[in-house]
């Protein structure tokens, strides 16, 4: 097993992770657009409001505000009712309907008229979020999604959600992706943990199997991204643009820590009802991560991406996967009580402390390079806390399929 950072393991106390998550709060509000829904930030937290107003940062924005209410933070409202007014106004096609990825601000007009499962999963999330706040218009939104996604992006055959449409929702898009899988299925526990409906609970249990029981497994953890239609694997899919935010080259290794998470996820959901290969599953994603990922190169960090043989493909580290090393580690040390997974969550808070939180500016750097200095070959700017206000927020929590299920009707202890 590679080894742990060599800063001091860091074990932060409920007062800590309280004052971390009010300080990317704090940030993160900057982010509301005078436009609607919520901007692109800089490195110092300007909001880039000349950029389109981009989805998947509209609806992380909106569930992570509906998370600060629900925690109790009152002030936290406007901005919950910012995002779901935007959902419902300015990223909605009112005609043909569906959400857009992103909208020029400027003009009002769609940048891509694409309907991505990607972006419709966070729709999903923020909504079902927002329902759990109390939002007024909350179980509407949560209420359209959920037709859309049945709709248009559930594969009830396959198991499995289809990645992309045209405007008019008349052409499928030839590939098939496990990011938008992996999404859908954490917005899919939310919608049944907020509902109580047991279909999107079996939705996810569902892909959870294929994806992780049957496409990880099946590669001994390195779990491939990219597919044809039919769900057949292309290895070499992007390998001449590897570093691609959203469909990189190989094996993505903070998407095995995420997989992990969620799987655990989905096993505290189904209670009695799941099966033992969940457990075991989350833990073999979590050491492949741990074995290829970590300190690849002899330096602390997570590269972004490996090759199927574990060599580094994309030395970058970035700021989310090791959030959710936090989080899955924290999980698998609360679902195990084994000290290796509690030592390596602290292991990787002070690697988070040292490299990437960012006490000058603001939030976390969202990317270093292989020695840990910044850079911005993958991401430019700090527009994303939803990683790192979960993973600070985690540990606060009950055990639970979401975490706006968790906090609804709670308090957290932090």
């Amino acid at each position: 097993m590679p080894s742990e950072p060599t800063t001091a393991p860091f074990t932060p106390d409920a007062g800590w992770l309280a004052a971390e998550r009010a300080r990317l709060w704090d940030f993160a509000r900057g982010s509301v657009h005078p436009a609607g829904g919520f901007a692109w930030l800089d490195d110092d937290g300007r909001p880039e409001l000349d950029r389109p107003v981009e989805a998947w940062i509209t609806c992380r924005m909106t569930h992570v505000a509906a998370l600060e209410v629900l925690a109790g933070n009152r002030d936290a409202e406007r901005v919950l009712d910012h995002g779901v007014r935007a959902l419902r106004e300015v990223l909605r096609d009112s005609e043909h309907g569906g959400w857009f990825s992103a909208v020029d601000t400027a003009t009002g007009e769609p940048v891509s008229t694409s309907k991505a499962c990607y972006d419709h999963a966070f729709v999903l999330l923020a909504s079902s979020s927002a329902t759990a706040a109390g939002h007024p218009d909350g179980a509407a939104l949560l209420a359209e999604a959920r037709a859309v996604f049945a709709d248009h992006f559930w594969d009830d055959q396959a198991g499995m959600a289809v990645e992309a449409w045209d405007r008019g929702w008349t052409t499928l898009e030839d590939y098939r992706g496990v990011n938008a899988n992996m999404h859908t299925v954490e917005a899919l526990l939310a919608v049944h943990e907020v509902t109580g409906d047991p279909e999107p609970l079996r939705q996810a249990s569902r892909v959870v199997e294929r994806v992780v029981h049957g496409f990880a497994r099946d590669a001994d953890w390195r779990l491939p991204e990219h597919f044809t239609p039919d769900w057949t694997a292309l290895p070499d899919y992007n390998r001449d643009s590897p570093a691609d935010p959203f469909r990189p080259y190989g094996v993505t290794i903070g998407h095995l820590l995420e997989w992990s998470r969620l799987t655990l996820h989905l096993r505290t959901a189904l209670g009695d009802d799941a099966p033992d290969w969940l457990l075991e599953d989350a833990a073999g994603l979590f050491d492949r991560a741990v074995a290829d990922g970590w300190h690849a190169d002899d330096c602390d960090g997570f590269v972004y991406t490996t090759d199927f043989d574990g060599t580094p493909v994309v030395r970058q580290r970035l700021h989310w996967v090791v959030a959710e090393g936090i989080g899955a580690a924290w999980v698998l040390s609360r679902e195990t009580g084994e000290d290796d997974y509690a030592d390596w969550c602290a292991a990787w808070w002070a690697h988070a402390e040292a490299c990437f939180i960012d006490r000058k500016h603001g939030s976390w750097r969202h990317e270093l390079d292989e020695r840990n200095q910044p850079a911005a070959t993958v991401w430019k700017g700090k527009p994303d806390v939803y990683h790192a206000y979960q993973a600070a927020l985690l540990p606060s929590l009950r055990p639970a399929a979401s975490f706006a299920g968790a906090l609804r009707g709670t308090a957290t202890s932090a």
